[in-house]
């Protein structure tokens, strides 16, 4: 079996979870809404969640984590979008940096709480009210982000809306950051299938350069092969997926998406197969950026499958 997530936070009276058929999802709404855990017959699916009340301290990711309002790094610390300059200071406590001292991941899911608006045994419903200063500091477009997690007996649909103000346009670079492994099966033995999409090169500090490659697809197990490059999805619908031990995941995104973040580091045993609305650091260089437009909204869901599979 999977190793058991112990942490103070699940125990936590927020805490919400959501049961169809086999599986059974965890959330933290007062902590980022984070999916803090995801379990087909009782077997953890998600990885790096033994120790949230950790995570939640460094800022690290973890479980399902929503990153907003960037997905991945910003290449400096400042940022034009939508006419209003932003230079971030990098001591605040809403922001965390990387090994380069490059803003992460927006603002960490510890320290965004939402509100429930709705929940009953298999789905919940939050939203989160981007108005305090302090977050307008950081990204200073005022907005409401709803957030839909559907949760069925073959998978669990998570559904994004962002609804500017009436000061918008709101510039659009959310994404999520899920970790998942296969039990019981060294990772080197995942089958790891990707669809051909474009590969975005990177400088050395990980920001898209603007250039993109072809990229052939994926389909093979994992072996000694490492991964942490962005992608741009040939197709809104797309399909990537991870399997072994009788148990395949698949992420499956079906609205809003239009690139992607592979991370397989060849010395963990985990998988993060990311959603995001725009490139690495968008807000920077402004390549495939969309825009909100004042009391409009902007909607995206992608949707995580288990299914069982003959072993491989």
């Amino acid at each position: 079996m999977s190793s058991p997530v112990s942490t103070d936070l699940l125990k936590e009276p927020s805490a919400r979870a959501l049961i169809a058929g086999d599986l059974e999802a965890v959330f933290l709404p007062r902590h980022g809404m984070l999916g803090a855990s995801f379990r087909h017959s009782g077997v953890e699916m998600l990885r790096r969640v033994e120790d949230l009340d950790a995570a939640a301290a460094k800022g690290s990711t973890a479980g399902i984590p929503f990153l907003h309002p960037w997905a991945n790094r910003l290449a400096e610390p400042q940022y034009l979008a939508a006419g209003r300059e932003v230079i971030l200071d990098s001591s605040s406590p809403l922001l965390h940096l990387d090994a380069h001292g490059l803003p992460m991941h927006g603002v960490p899911w510890s320290l965004l709480s939402w509100e429930v608006t709705e929940a009953k045994q298999d789905f919940l419903t939050a939203r989160l009210e981007w108005s305090r200063s302090d977050l307008l500091a950081v990204f200073p477009f005022r907005h409401r982000v709803e957030l839909l997690a559907t949760l069925h007996p073959d998978g669990l649909t998570l559904e994004t809306t962002l609804v500017a103000s009436a000061d918008g346009p709101v510039p659009v670079s959310f994404g999520f950051h899920p970790y998942f492994g296969i039990p019981e099966l060294p990772r080197a033995q995942w089958r790891l299938e990707l669809p051909a999409m474009r590969k975005l090169l990177l400088d050395g500090s990980g920001i898209p350069n603007g250039q993109e490659e072809p990229f052939g697809g994926f389909d093979a197990q994992l072996g000694g092969v490492g991964f942490d490059d962005g992608f741009a999805l040939m197709e809104e619908r797309t399909v990537f997926s991870v399997a072994g031990g009788g148990r395949r995941i698949s992420m499956e995104m079906l609205e809003g998406y239009s690139h992607a973040q592979i991370f397989a580091p060849k010395d963990q045993n985990y998988i993060a197969l990311e959603p995001m609305t725009a490139p690495t650091s968008a807000l920077t260089s402004g390549r495939g950026l969309r825009f909100v437009p004042s009391g409009e909204q902007f909607r995206a869901v992608f949707r995580i499958r288990v299914e069982g599979v003959g072993h491989e």
